[in-house]
């Protein structure tokens, strides 16, 4: 049962004990933050996504990344556009809030929302980022 409770106990346990590594020694905790990629159909509807992220403080930067050819399935049919990518540097933990309110302002049906934490970085840029971006 001690084993048991142990196995359960591991993650949370892990969390804490890098939280205080980090806390004592400065370090980054691997996936603190995260890079949102969004997709958006064109120059306008990019600017107008990354100002609103940026007015509800739920990002530290986004970058708006020139055109781009895109393949993909869209109900059943292979389709072809073009499309303008956001690349957006949060705290992973506010990637939920970030998604929620992009798909309520997004006028895509389905909008592409996904994310991957940072694993390392500079230190200083990932501390701005942290500065930048409340926490929960």
């Amino acid at each position: 049962e001690v084993l048991t409770l142990l196995v359960l106990m591991y993650p949370l346990l892990r969390g804490l004990a890098l939280h205080l590594h980090s806390a004592l020694t400065g370090s980054y905790i691997p996936g603190t933050h995260s890079i949102a990629f969004i997709s958006c159909l064109n120059e306008q509807i990019a600017r107008d996504i990354a100002r609103a992220i940026m007015d509800k403080k739920l990002a530290a930067y986004v970058n708006i990344l020139p055109k781009s050819s895109a393949l993909y399935f869209w109900k059943g049919e292979l389709e072809e556009s073009t499309e303008i990518l956001l690349l957006v540097k949060t705290r992973t933990s506010k990637i939920g809030e970030l998604s929620n309110y992009v798909r309520s302002i997004h006028p895509f049906e389905t909008p592409e929302i996904i994310s991957l934490p940072i694993d390392q970085g500079n230190p200083l840029y990932l501390k701005w980022i942290e500065e930048n971006v409340p926490r929960d």
